[in-house]
């Protein structure tokens, strides 16, 4: 490879990472879980996970599967496709094993459907402020 192909290739990887948002585990504030392995975390997303440790049902909202805030959270976070995610929920559906997440049209509407349901779970690319006392964040093991 030639200098200037190498610099290209360090220039375009350069301003692909700057590129890449935060992602933030979003939960209700009733949550007790604090932490979650990514393990834990992707079964919760493909909705295998039913309930939290304490017997709560699990509440899951999602963005629209074209949504590139939710392409990011299934690459960076769950380690999967978006595509993979709903071949799993599909089969879920059809097979009549399980259920679809509730799917979200906004971050806003994320926000305000974990901070008004017990045992929701979510996720947003922005930082969530320490004045909304209905939500908090997890963190994952990645």
């Amino acid at each position: 490879m030639t200098w200037i192909g190498i610099r290209i290739l360090i220039t375009l990887l350069l301003l692909v990472s700057q590129n890449l948002p935060a992602q933030n585990i979003i939960a209700n504030a009733q949550v007790e879980t604090t932490q979650l392995s990514k393990t834990s975390a992707r079964a919760i997303f493909a909705m295998r996970a039913q309930e939290w440790p304490n017997g709560t049902p699990i509440k899951v909202f999602v963005l629209e599967d074209q949504n590139p805030i939710h392409s990011q959270f299934c690459k960076t976070i769950l380690g999967m496709f978006p595509y993979q995610l709903r071949r799993i929920w599909d089969r879920q559906v059809f097979s009549g094993t399980g259920a679809a997440p509730e799917v979200v049209k906004s971050e806003q509407e994320m926000l305000d459907a974990v901070a008004n349901t017990a045992g929701a779970i979510g996720y947003t690319d922005k930082e969530i402020s320490h004045t909304n006392k209905r939500i908090k964040t997890i963190k994952v093991d990645l």
